[in-house]
């Protein structure tokens, strides 16, 4: 478990990664079929960019977002397929060794017909628990029960850092419960809330139905745990709230945390998880515990275990017979995001795997793919990033000696991760079988809580990755001041080996500099250089700092997603000024790189200047559904790819100069309402 502010660190939703070495040498740098010339640069960049592109792609009926992500995504399914192939061949495979696990997990994911014949078997053992609670105190044994399998009712523990103290690792508790994505789809009266709501019913009933409870059941329970959750949800911090890292860090005593939610035995669900009863620990919201205590007063057993029932249906039901799988699929995928059909049986069972064993699965690709070549290039690339970075600080007129000397500690002490760990997760002690892919699926889950636990009071490991070697995507960690560049991301259209300096600052060199404007962003910045969450800003800076962060939560509330729905501008702040950060600073460093050289020569009739912003949108192109487009409106702290192009750029004047964008095209904001940050 992550907190939301360490997820929304990320540049992009996850994907996995094609191979760097097989890159094809034939294919563009940056492919000028893809732009439509007949779209004016200032009137819709990501139009005249990618509309070609956007013209000629067809939504695949199991994409609800389909772009250049997922497009490489496509390519890199098929190689990990030859991974897991591979590994489900080799049947004589030392027991215990990697590709014993990876074939074995991969086979009993595929094995459909054993899986149709266990129907729901596989969790009769935790529902016959949950029918046999007859008192609160039973009630709890099978919370405690269920969070060691990350079943997850009412809230998680989870042993991370401190952030106050970010030497040691702590238990942190974060509340969640909820069976919808959202807290506002419970409680907003919107249409399409509303309607998502009645879906969710229809869903619980079905899903009820399919454990054998009459339809008569199956509504009453459907409404019971609606309410349950509903009542969750009134207190759950809402998305806004949650980016607030003072607002989700609460530390507090055993003694306080049974006054303030009396109904709860505390210490014995601690030494019930396992672990030595911490003397404090820390909570995320504290009104959230003080309700769930009064509803153990206030709500009947009854409800509770369907409530219960509920997560763990809901948490196994991808894993059972088709009936389960194509269920929670018409919800959550078509219902939610539109998709048509699911993801092929193997693409799920590998992305699972990549998921429960993911560094087994990384450690195996990196062996076979990974070029050290590219480990090199991005390390320079990294480097020539942090030194236009450090430019900019020194540089910055708007803040104060102090900050802006704490500023440039914390970017010197800037952890740089690039391509996979030093060192592998060890997992020895996972059993993997053929036998049963829910009982996997159980077991890995509690050995992955078993081995989170297990951190508690020993030294903070600092060679630990938030992410798997074989995705792409990037991070920066506030509470270990790092950036991570998993190998997945050094492929085109972010990484290509041979293309022109441009390109590569334009995509990667974002990317990077992204990463590193988190250090720095709204929640960032409320980290000092060794992680601490502290206020190590001057008062004056701090003002500042929201006076400038302010055009850019106004330009992106004036953006139209669909309809009437506008984009959240402080929901997605943090990533709005790590895309603007990123394309300020990587600007700068491929301006330093040329060093006094001569100025390259057009490619394709673009300048290299040209080359870097197109760079850049090239790597947000996207179509998707208006359902996702919606969800993700709701949900998500990135702005939607075509506002990531049509927003940043517009606040970066080398990018007025490069296409002459004139004062009387729509997306031209005059230069005194730009952002002007970093």
């Amino acid at each position: 478990m992550k907190k939301t502010y360490l997820l929304a660190c990320c540049v992009a939703s996850a994907v996995a990664f094609t191979n760097c070495a097989k890159q094809d040498k034939g294919k563009p740098a940056f492919d000028t079929s893809n732009m439509d010339l007949t779209v004016k640069p200032g009137d819709d960049f990501n139009a005249y960019a990618n509309g070609g592109w956007i013209k000629n792609a067809k939504m695949p009926d199991d994409k609800s977002r389909y772009g250049a992500f997922d497009i490489l995504r496509e390519e890199n399914d098929l190689l990990v397929k030859q991974i897991f192939e591979k590994a489900y061949q080799k049947t004589d495979a030392p027991k215990g060794s990697s590709w014993q696990k990876v074939g074995d997990f991969f086979a009993s994911g595929m094995d459909t017909i054993n899986i149709e014949k266990q129907g729901y078997e596989p969790i009769k053992g935790e529902l016959q628990r949950i029918a046999d609670i007859k008192s609160t105190e039973d009630l709890q044994k099978e919370i405690i029960a269920l969070h060691q399998q990350y079943v997850t009712p009412l809230f998680i523990p989870y042993a991370g850092q401190d952030q106050k103290n970010t030497e040691v690792i702590v238990v942190n508790l974060y509340g969640g419960g909820l069976g919808l994505p959202d807290r506002d789809y419970y409680l907003n009266e919107d249409p399409r809330s509303a309607e998502i709501r009645k879906d969710y019913v229809e869903h619980l009933k079905a899903m009820f139905t399919l454990l054998e409870y009459t339809p008569e059941q199956a509504a009453q329970v459907a409404d019971q745990i609606m309410k349950f959750e509903t009542r969750l949800a009134k207190v759950t911090f809402t998305r806004l709230e949650q980016r607030n890292p003072y607002l989700t860090y609460n530390k507090v005593t055993m003694e306080e945390m049974q006054k303030l939610a009396p109904n709860f035995d505390w210490k014995n669900y601690f030494a019930g998880i396992g672990i030595d009863v911490p003397a404090d620990f820390v909570i995320d919201n504290p009104k959230f515990y003080t309700e769930i205590s009064k509803m153990q007063k206030e709500v009947s057993l009854d409800e509770w275990k369907n409530y219960l029932i509920w997560n763990v249906v809901n948490q196994y039901s991808s894993y059972l017979s088709s009936a389960f799988e194509n269920q929670n699929f018409e919800f959550y995928s078509r219902k939610l995001s539109g998709k048509e059909v699911n993801i092929p049986r193997w693409q799920r069972v590998s992305n699972t795997a990549n998921f429960v064993i993911g560094e087994i699965v990384g450690q195996i690709f990196v062996e076979e793919n990974f070029p050290p070549a590219a480990k090199e290039k991005m390390i320079a690339l990294i480097g020539n990033l942090k030194l236009a970075f450090k430019d900019r600080i020194t540089n910055l007129t708007w803040m104060g000696d102090s900050t802006k000397a704490k500023a440039l500690e914390k970017l010197e002490t800037m952890v740089v991760k690039v391509g996979y760990p030093d060192k592998w997760k060890d997992y020895t002690n996972l059993d993997i079988t053929r036998d049963s892919y829910a009982e996997n699926i159980k077991r890995a889950s509690e050995f992955s809580f078993r081995e989170n636990m297990s951190k508690i009071g020993k030294p903070v490991d600092r060679t630990e990755w938030g992410m798997t070697p074989q995705t792409v995507n990037a991070y920066y960690n506030p509470l270990m001041n790092e950036i991570v560049f998993p190998a997945g991301i050094l492929q085109p259209p972010f990484f290509n080996m041979n293309a022109d300096d441009a390109v590569n600052y334009g995509a990667i060199g974002v990317v990077i500099g992204h990463e590193m404007t988190h250090g720095f962003d709204d929640q960032g910045r409320n980290f000092d250089k060794n992680g601490i969450l502290t206020d190590w800003w001057s008062k004056e800076d701090s003002e500042k700092f929201n006076q400038l962060t302010q055009p850019l939560v106004e330009q992106y509330n004036n953006f139209v997603a669909i309809d009437s729905l506008h984009l959240d501008g402080n929901l997605t702040l943090g990533e709005n000024i790590a895309d603007y950060g990123g394309l300020t600073i990587s600007y700068l460093a491929f301006q330093k790189s040329l060093n006094g050289k001569e100025t390259p020569k057009n490619i394709d009739g673009y300048t290299a200047n040209q080359r870097f912003f197109l760079s850049y949108a090239n790597v947000w192109r996207q179509i998707i559904r208006d359902k996702e487009l919606m969800r993700r409106v709701k949900e998500d702290v990135h702005s939607p790819g075509k506002f990531r192009v049509n927003g940043a750029l517009f606040n970066i004047p080398e990018f007025y100069e490069a296409f002459e964008i004139s004062p009387n095209e729509p997306l031209y904001i005059a230069p005194e309402k730009r952002a002007k940050i970093w």
